[in-house]
C-alpha cells in the first residue's frame, strides 16, 4: 500500500510538472504570435496569423512549427482529463510490468499524442487552404462569422448525441477498473492509440470550435479545456456533457444573431 501510494504521488508530479512546462510554452507562443496582431477580413473579423508563413519562411519550415507547437498545446489541454485514463492503465497492468509501469504508461501516453499530431497534421493544410480561400474572395470572408456561429451550434448539438455518449464513456471508464491487460510495448502502444482516437471523436465538436475561433485564442483554449476535463472527470458524466451542449447552443444561436446584426 505504501509503495502504491508513493508510486502515485510520483506519477502525479510528474504529470503535473508536464503540464505546468506545456502550459508555459503554450502561453508564452500564444503571446508572441498575439504580439504580431492578426489580419483584418471583410465581416468585421481577423484571420489567426497560425494559418500564414512568417517571413523568410517556407511552408514546409511553417507546417513543421505549427505542428510542434500544436502538440504542446494538445499536452496542456488534454493531460488533465488524460492522466486518471493512464493511471487506470498503471493499474490494469499492475505487477505483470515487472518494474517497469513507467516505461509502458510513457508509451500509452506518446501513443495518445500520436493520434493527437495526426489530427494537427491534417488540421494545417485545411486551415492554410480556408485562409487563402477566404482571402481572394471577399463575399466568402464576410460569412465567416456566421459560419462561426453554425459551427458551434452544430459543435454544441453534438452533445446530444448516441456518439458522443459512447465515445465520452470510453474516455471516462477506459480500462475498465477491474480489467487487467498484458503488460507489453505493443499493447500499450494500441491502447494509447485506442485512447486517442475515442478522445478525438469525443473533443471533435470543442476542437471544432476552437480551431474556429483562433487556434492561438488562450480564452478560448481555457474554456475548451475545462469543459473536455470537466465532462470526463466530473461523477455525472453525461449531464455535464448535455450541460454544456445546452451551453455551447446558446453561444451559436448569439454568434448568428450578432452575425446577423440582431445583437
Amino acid at each position: 500500500m505504501a509503495s502504491e501510494q508513493a508510486s502515485r504521488r510520483a506519477f502525479l508530479g510528474l504529470s503535473a510538472l508536464l503540464f505546468g512546462a506545456s502550459a508555459a510554452v503554450t502561453i508564452v507562443w500564444c503571446a508572441s504570435m498575439s504580439a504580431m496582431g492578426a489580419m483584418p477580413m471583410p465581416g468585421g473579423w481577423t484571420m489567426s496569423m497560425a494559418w500564414a508563413r512568417m517571413p523568410g519562411q517556407t511552408w514546409s519550415g511553417a507546417a513543421a512549427s505549427f505542428l510542434g507547437m500544436w502538440v504542446v498545446m494538445m499536452v496542456a489541454m488534454m493531460l488533465p482529463s488524460l492522466v486518471p485514463m493512464l493511471w487506470r492503465y498503471r493499474q490494469a497492468v499492475g505487477g505483470r510490468a515487472a518494474g517497469r509501469p513507467g516505461r509502458l504508461t510513457v508509451l500509452v501516453g506518446a501513443g495518445y499524442f500520436f493520434v493527437w499530431t495526426v489530427y494537427g497534421m491534417a488540421a494545417y493544410p485545411l486551415g492554410v487552404a480556408l485562409a487563402a480561400i477566404e482571402m481572394q474572395l471577399p463575399a466568402l470572408a464576410r460569412a465567416v462569422p456566421i459560419a462561426i456561429g453554425v459551427l458551434v451550434l452544430t459543435a454544441g448539438s453534438l452533445q446530444f448525441t448516441a456518439w458522443k455518449m459512447r465515445h465520452l464513456a470510453c474516455c471516462r471508464e477506459t480500462p475498465g477498473r477491474c480489467r487487467t491487460l498484458p503488460a507489453d510495448a505493443g499493447t500499450a502502444w494500441r491502447h494509447g492509440l485506442r485512447l486517442g482516437l475515442h478522445c478525438g471523436h469525443c473533443c471533435f465538436g470543442p476542437m471544432a470550435i476552437l480551431l474556429g475561433l483562433g487556434v492561438m485564442d488562450l480564452r478560448a483554449m481555457a474554456v475548451v479545456t475545462a469543459a473536455i476535463t470537466v465532462e470526463r472527470l466530473a461523477p455525472a458524466g453525461e449531464r455535464v456533457a448535455r450541460a454544456l451542449g445546452a451551453l455551447t447552443v446558446g453561444a451559436g444561436l448569439l454568434l448568428l444573431a450578432r452575425a446577423a446584426g440582431l445583437g
